[in-house]
């Protein structure tokens, strides 16, 4: 893989140099290790197969992205696919986790903001994985890291949902205001984002859930790692609330929308229906005084006459019907 980088996180947080002969030793001193892979390539294909004797199965499904979340056990080994978010935009980072009680593994494409930040804390000396503790209780160090690892990845999705919310309090101001067709295409996209986005929290939320229950175990869980895995599971529980909410918010917003496009063709439909209306009796009384009897034409030609029937007729029944309308609230 392209990019290799090796990270001892012990009492001073030192940072050793990613070649196979330091991961050699750190794995036969069985310090706490975490390898980072970025990228694809021979060198990083190599150490997980000769270094770490990865299952065959999971070698290869680590070549494969855009899978689902999930936890594999493989023995000694356990294989998770999580996600996190770039920050607070919409982009996704897929990262691929090997756990086991010498060593974290996490595999990925392209460059994850969380991940690098987490490096620079633990790199620092007295960092936050410390093997000695002021407390008297062991400190299960090695889910400690995987914990931070998932816990950074999970908690990257806060940011991208509060943009994500701010986002549809502006559409629906939009909506309200002046529903078109730009806002009818942002609705469709954020539907779309949101409805991928749930299909990878939703098993990722059911593979915490599964190690929570004892359904699913990490190699060497003790009891004391226990609120770690509950801890993510809970994050894990708001991110899913969230996406549940705001799919219930997008889907008001195009209720909203459909409701106020048709109210307002309603509007146009009834002022048209009394512009029509109105001018149903003009339509009669010209066609009916324009017939071309002798009668009328001898008996009706004088100027009062024309007054009256010709303009007074129409002109009284114009106003009569829009008086009508305005009594009854059509218009």
């Amino acid at each position: 893989m392209g990019q290799v980088n090796l990270y001892l996180l012990a009492t001073d947080g030192a940072v050793a140099s990613a070649d196979r002969p330091s991961i050699e030793r750190l794995l036969k001193d069985d310090k706490l290790l975490w390898l980072d892979l970025e990228g694809k390539g021979a060198e990083g294909a190599a150490l997980l197969r000769d270094v770490f004797d990865l299952h065959p199965l999971a070698l290869e499904d680590v070549e494969e992205f855009g899978q689902r979340p999930k936890i594999e056990d493989f023995g000694d080994v356990s294989y998770l696919v999580a996600y996190g978010a770039k920050g607070a935009t919409e982009e996704l980072v897929e990262v691929h986790c090997f756990y086991s009680e010498h060593y974290v593994i996490t595999v990925r494409q392209e460059p994850c903001a969380v991940l690098d930040e987490l490096r620079k804390t633990f790199g620092q000396p007295g960092g936050a994985l410390s093997v000695q503790s002021a407390s008297r209780r062991p400190r299960p160090i090695r889910l400690i890291l995987l914990h931070h690892v998932m816990d950074s990845l999970v908690d990257s999705f806060f940011p991208a949902l509060s943009d994500f919310d701010d986002r549809i309090d502006d559409l629906q101001q939009q909506i309200f205001a002046k529903p078109g067709d730009e806002q009818l295409s942002q609705l469709f996209a954020m539907q779309k984002w949101l409805v991928g986005l749930r299909k990878l929290v939703t098993p990722q939320r059911d593979s915490m859930a599964s190690l929570v229950a004892g359904v699913t175990s990490l190699p060497g869980m003790t009891p004391e790692g226990e609120p770690y895995l509950r801890d993510l599971y809970d994050h894990l529980i708001r991110i899913s609330d969230l996406v549940d909410s705001y799919r219930d918010l997008l889907s008001n917003a195009m209720d909203a929308y459909l409701s106020i496009v048709s109210n307002r063709l309603n509007e146009v439909m009834k002022q048209l229906t009394v512009i029509a209306t109105i001018f149903l009796p003009l339509s009669f009384l010209t066609g009916f005084f324009g017939q071309n009897f002798g009668w009328m034409v001898n008996r009706l030609g004088s100027l009062p006459t024309f007054l009256l029937l010709g303009m007074g007729t129409e002109i009284l029944a114009a106003a009569g019907l829009f008086t009508l309308f305005r009594r009854r609230g059509w218009s």
